[in-house]
């Protein structure tokens, strides 16, 4: 691959990708729109940067009290798995594995739309389909490096469940409710939901109107969660404070955001302190899980790790908010290790 080709992708910030993005947003399609924006917060460059500056990588993320699995070295073909495009994955990896053979790359956003058509014509799709994959993989190959990413097999996995439908299909399904019976009109009934979180396999779990999403999620025994994930201990969403102190129950929103309760002033300000930079907005695509009331049924998306880097990283952050999160997780933290040593 050139270097002058990754150079100059790389000579962007955070910020500016994310500018070029939402650009791009209205001709994405509105199965992937949402989907997009919040694979991008799943895996910001800025933190990226930061843990790769790191002269000690461990005392880095312990500075930031990150969980779970962080970083595309290993999921270079499967981050997106949650995107509709992301069966475009092997047209996408080769379009843009060819287009870095070549000089300087254009502006962000006319080298996604570049790759997008590319992949678009190889695909016959169309490309509105294409635009967030592409925006994503030229992303993952900034993160990952040439070599890793010429590396990868380009192997996408095959549609299943809803994702065996049209994408007009999957907007449609993720906009329906469960069906509240013949009495489901009156007051009196107390209506349940389902929160969708893996549209592949179909998996999902039940949710009272009304209720946060993280209470709903703890009451779900129906497999072994944390064999899937060792942050789930207690259901299918990683939580630990059930306070939006910690950051552990973030989720991305497929669908249904106007079905979620509006965000509080804490939820708003800590996430901030968590440091997800989305926009402003009375529906977000990124939700604490025990701050979110849902009214219906909601699409959502686990993220593979949660850390507190607003202040760290972002730098945007007061000290007086930061305290208290912070100190929040690790103590609950050090909670949990105790009782699972037995201690």
């Amino acid at each position: 691959m050139s270097n002058a080709f990754i150079e100059s992708l790389a000579g962007y910030n955070e910020s500016e990708w994310l500018a070029a993005v939402a650009s791009l947003a209205a001709d994405i399609h509105t199965v992937d729109r949402d989907a997009t924006q919040v694979w991008f917060r799943f895996y910001p460059l800025d933190l990226v940067r930061y843990l790769n500056s790191a002269e000690d990588l461990e005392e880095a993320k312990k500075g930031l009290a990150m969980q779970g699995d962080f970083g595309l070295a290993d999921k270079i073909d499967t981050s997106h798995r949650f995107l509709y495009g992301h069966r475009f994955w092997p047209q996408v990896k080769a379009a843009i594995t060819a287009r870095a053979e070549g000089g300087e790359a254009a502006a962000i956003a006319d080298e996604i739309r570049s790759i997008a058509k590319q992949v678009a014509a190889d695909a016959k799709s169309k490309e509105s389909l294409t635009l967030g994959i592409a925006a994503v993989g030229l992303m993952t190959l900034v993160q990952v490096g040439p070599d890793a990413f010429k590396a990868a097999p380009g192997i996408a996995a095959k549609p299943s469940g809803l994702m065996t439908k049209s994408p007009e299909t999957i907007v449609a399904e993720r906009a329906k409710d469960d069906s509240q019976g013949i009495f489901g009109f009156l007051k009196t009934v107390d209506k349940e939901f389902s929160v969708v979180r893996d549209e592949y396999s179909g998996g999902r779990f039940k949710v009272i109107n009304e209720e946060e999403i993280a209470s709903a999620s703890q009451k779900d025994h129906s497999q072994d969660w944390q064999s899937m994930d060792e942050r789930c201990w207690d259901g299918p969403v990683p939580i630990e404070c059930t306070s939006a102190s910690c950051g552990t129950c973030w989720v991305g929103v497929l669908g249904g955001a106007e079905k979620l309760s509006e965000p509080s002033a804490r939820e708003r300000k800590q996430m901030k302190v968590f440091g997800y930079n989305q926009p402003e907005g009375d529906k977000p695509f990124i939700r604490l899980a025990c701050q979110a009331k849902a009214t219906g049924n909601v699409t959502i998306v686990v993220p593979p790790w949660n850390a507190v880097f607003g202040k760290k990283v972002r730098q945007n952050v007061e000290e007086s908010e930061l305290e208290p999160a912070t100190t929040s997780a690790k103590k609950l933290r050090e909670t949990i290790a105790s009782a699972v040593s037995g201690e």
